[in-house]
């Protein structure tokens, strides 16, 4: 019973070993990138405090806001739209499209940039029945934190794509 057990288990899991998956490893940040410091216009920026607490993650040494001599991590704008994608034949607007925009830009303490200013933009839809005001702003609530996830998640990669690119030591 053991070795069909055994058997079977290797059975599934030989497609997963074919088909090219793998995970992605984690950011790591190389050590001469010096202490970082997160920046955004809103001191009180939930993205600008989820991005601090992964790059801490990522190895990076913390630094105030205004430090001389860090590398920062400038969130230099964050939208939110919500734009009406479907009405009832009243004229009430049933479906939305929420949208989070955020122009970034990493340099380094002596002012080179790491990752040039680029804009990364994420959308979603949902449905907001006008009748129900209560689920609808729950469940914009819930799609705002999923998206600043996913927007923190979409900077990292392009932090480690410009690390990875780079040769340790450039500019």
């Amino acid at each position: 019973m053991k070795i069909t057990r055994l058997i079977l288990g290797l059975v599934l899991l030989l497609p997963l070993a074919g088909c090219g998956f793998h995970l992605r490893n984690a950011l790591v940040l190389p050590a001469d990138l010096g202490p970082l410091a997160v920046t955004a216009r809103d001191p009180y920026s939930p993205l600008a405090d989820a991005l601090a607490r992964a790059m801490e993650r990522a190895g990076a040494t913390p630094a105030a806001a205004d430090a001389e001599g860090a590398t920062r991590l400038e969130v230099l704008s964050e939208k939110w739209n919500d734009l009406p994608i479907a009405i009832d034949t009243s004229g009430r607007a049933q479906e939305f499209s929420l949208r989070y925009a955020v122009v970034f830009r990493l340099r380094r303490a002596d002012g080179s940039e790491i990752l040039p200013q680029q804009a990364v933009e994420l959308s979603r839809d949902y449905i907001a029945p006008p009748a129900d005001s209560i689920g609808r702003n729950s469940e914009r609530e819930l799609l705002v934190d999923e998206m600043r996830k996913d927007m923190t998640a979409a900077i990292l990669r392009r932090i480690d794509a410009a690390l990875r690119g780079a040769p340790a030591g450039a500019p």
